[in-house]
């Protein structure tokens, strides 16, 4: 008759307010989670390697271009970050940054392929990421799905 309570008391601390800094309750950086955060922490570092080289070498040949790579950049090390901490409001930040990410990829891929002439130099959302394999699109589209999976309260609904 005890074990009931006890049951529950388990789930309120490992989903509760009060324990959301507990790696416990951050199931987005577990599992598949692991390797998203990881593909993301790389696409960070080599887009902020490759637009600081652009900006600080050829700026005045493709400065759209390039300040596009260090925003996509920007939004790399959000997500990147966002994905591996806990808590409902690391939660929001995740979704937010995948969702720009998302934009970025279909707006600056579609204005590279309609009007090549702003894009002289490629960034990382240039041609929907062809120069990255198109991991740049499938990427936010699999951020998103996994968020969707792991979004708080999805346990305590099923």
């Amino acid at each position: 008759m005890e074990e009931a309570p006890n049951v529950k008391d388990q789930h309120t601390t490992t989903t509760g307010p009060d324990h959301a800094g507990s790696s416990a309750s951050n199931s987005r950086n577990t599992g598949p989670g692991r390797l998203l955060i990881a593909v993301y922490a790389v696409f960070a570092i080599s887009a902020s390697a490759r637009a600081g080289y652009q900006i600080l070498t050829k700026f005045s040949e493709a400065p759209l271009a390039y300040l596009l790579s260090a925003f996509a950049a920007v939004v790399y090390v959000v997500a990147t970050v966002s994905l591996a901490r806990a808590g409902s409001t690391w939660f929001k930040v995740s979704v937010a940054a995948v969702l720009v990410e998302l934009v970025g990829v279909l707006v600056v891929g579609a204005l590279s392929l309609f009007d090549p002439v702003q894009f002289p130099h490629e960034t990382v959302w240039s041609l929907f990421g062809r120069g990255y394999a198109f991991i740049p699109l499938l990427l936010p589209i699999l951020g998103l799905v996994w968020l969707y999976r792991r979004r708080p309260g999805a346990r305590a609904a099923a």
